[in-house]
């Protein structure tokens, strides 16, 4: 039987898990591809911590750099994480033809069109399941199953810990802090919380997707980020009463060479799928031109769940690199280079729900309607909540399709009316089924 040897950089939680998981399933893997998966090298700054795992001492060491060096490894396993060390180790592996094995979302959505060009040149591959979705096989789709569709549009939940956040506000009334402590009690959320509440952890994962779908890698700077930290158990009640859920959302439309990215909390009707979506789970809604409507559901994050994801691109890796193939399919993808034009946020024509506190007095509405029409945006429905104290009223406002420059102009000249008295609140909604609206 054929052997493939591999080296680890990196022995924390995921690194642990592909190990564990390498060792427990070694022979079931080689018996279904004919190929022995063996690990050769572990790297990491602490080899002294015990894992749990049984690993002869030999294997392990302090020093990537040897790891990388070692002629008799075939893939390099890249389970550092960040983007300065965990670049120059993968930088190097590349320029050596090995091929890099990767769950480093960040690394590549900031220096992925680098990366991708070295594997290019040094006709090697790299292999990054594991970056989106974690245990969700969602790129090895893309780039296999749907290979023959030109994609149109994805709409992800990629994120389980803002969505374990919002469907805890959801289901019991809790305010978004005391939440967030609980997530981070229970290992949901990291201390800081800021890539996963801010959106960024979303957006180097749509970045990601967006780059393959269209061929050619696109800059994190293209991707506006909202996050939801204004996300309120206000606007949550809201939008279940009018019939939909809020949900942190990457949305990716391709219109032929025009392309729309972002990330920022969403209406979405209560009758789709993805809004029933709740917990740490993370679910990715594909349009394709050939296969029509497909969704992709699992565990996003977990030790488990992206260790296999990076299980499986080692064995991709292993079946190329015994078979010649050279320059990844997983490569290919990104380095087509075709010509896209990026839609700016600017020019994005949505829908949106707008939340106010307005003087319950005569003409209040009157104003805001006026500065609505003075910018050419459309009003779908409005609803006026009972009065607070102080005679201030809570309205709620839904709108038609409009530009977001004239969103934001509207909403800036509404916070500065003498009758208003929070500042603006404002999350966009999706009608999947009927986007001319």
């Amino acid at each position: 039987m054929k052997e493939v040897c591999i080296g680890i950089l990196g022995f924390g939680t995921v690194g642990t898990g592909v190990i564990e998981g390498l060792y427990k399933n070694q022979k079931i893997i080689a018996e279904r591809i004919g190929i022995k998966i063996s690990i050769l090298k572990i790297a990491d700054i602490n080899i002294s911590k015990d894992r749990g795992i049984d690993i002869p001492n030999e294997i392990l060491t302090t020093d990537a750099n040897s790891v990388i060096f070692d002629e008799s490894i075939d893939i390099i396993v890249e389970l550092i994480g960040g983007t300065s060390i965990a670049k120059d180790l993968v930088e190097k592996s590349l320029s050596l033809g090995k091929p890099v094995v990767t769950a480093n979302k960040a690394l590549l959505a900031e220096y992925g069109d680098e990366l991708f060009k070295i594997a290019q040149k040094n006709d090697t591959g790299i292999y990054y399941e594991a970056s989106v979705a974690g245990g969700i096989p969602l790129l090895r789709s893309l780039q296999d199953g749907l290979i023959g569709n030109n994609i149109n549009k994805i709409y992800g939940i990629l994120n389980g810990t803002c969505n374990y956040i919002i469907s805890r506000m959801e289901k019991e009334g809790l305010p978004f802090d005391e939440v967030l402590i609980e997530a981070q009690k229970l290992g949901y959320a990291e201390t800081p919380p800021d890539l996963d509440i801010d959106g960024i952890d979303t957006a180097h994962k749509s970045i990601i997707l967006a780059s393959m779908i269209c061929g050619t890698f696109i800059s994190l700077k293209d991707c506006p980020v909202n996050g939801i930290r204004t996300l309120s158990k206000i606007d949550i009640k809201n939008a279940h009463d009018l019939g939909y859920k809020i949900k942190l959302l990457s949305l990716i439309k391709k219109t032929n060479d025009d392309i729309e990215i972002s990330v920022e909390p969403t209406l979405i009707s209560k009758s789709h799928l993805i809004s029933s979506v709740s917990d740490s789970f993370n679910a990715v809604f594909i349009q394709g031109d050939i296969v029509g409507e497909t969704m992709f559901y699992g565990r996003g994050a977990g030790m488990l769940p992206t260790a296999s994801s990076v299980i499986g691109d080692i064995v991709d890796a292993a079946k190329d690199l015994l078979n010649d193939v050279g320059t990844s399919v997983s490569v290919k993808v990104m380095t087509q280079n075709k010509k896209i034009n990026l839609t700016s946020y600017n020019k994005v024509k949505k829908r949106c729900y707008l939340r106010l506190l307005l003087d319950d007095s005569p003409g209040s509405m009157a104003s805001v309607m006026k500065i609505f029409a003075d910018n050419n945006i459309n009003v779908a429905s409005v609803i006026q909540k009972e009065q607070h104290q102080n005679g201030k009223v809570p309205v709620v406002i839904l709108t038609e399709n409009a530009f977001e420059n004239d969103y934001e102009n509207a909403v800036s000249k509404i916070n500065n009316l003498d009758i208003s008295h929070e500042l603006p609140i404002r999350f966009r909604l999706e009608d999947f089924d009927n986007e001319s609206r």
